[in-house]
């Protein structure tokens, strides 16, 4: 039960994360030349208080995602991990069965009489 929960509050923690990146100004780029007109409009705070609310955003997610962790059902993962462990070890076999071993190169070796013979006949 607070699996889901922690999931889903991760899930409406980042679309509001993705709002709030959305909304801000850029810092940099073109943008920037005409950033004079915002600083006087009072439009700083907003984006002080939008870039405290993107890392407050950013640390709720890093610590659902942690007790999201700790509250999984053990008996469910230790389940998923034999039945990974059992796929993986059928896999194995499966590529250790279907491989031919390729045939070792040989390396031709001149006989030491060849030359010997060459020379007598000239």
């Amino acid at each position: 039960m607070l699996y889901t929960i922690c999931i889903a509050l991760i899930l409406v923690a980042s679309v509001l994360v993705i709002l709030a990146v959305l909304v801000q100004n850029p810092k940099s780029g073109m943008a920037a030349n005409f950033g004079a007109s915002n600083q006087v409009m009072g439009v700083r705070e907003t984006s002080n208080f939008l870039e405290k609310f993107t890392w407050a955003m950013a640390v709720a997610i890093v610590v659902l995602s942690l007790a999201a962790t700790l509250a999984m059902d053990k008996g469910l993962v230790a389940e998923s991990n034999t039945e990974i462990s059992k796929d993986a070890k059928a896999l194995q076999e499966r590529v250790l069965e279907s491989e031919i071993p390729a045939p070792m190169p040989q390396a031709e070796i001149p006989a030491a009489e060849q030359p010997a013979a060459d020379q007598s006949a000239e």
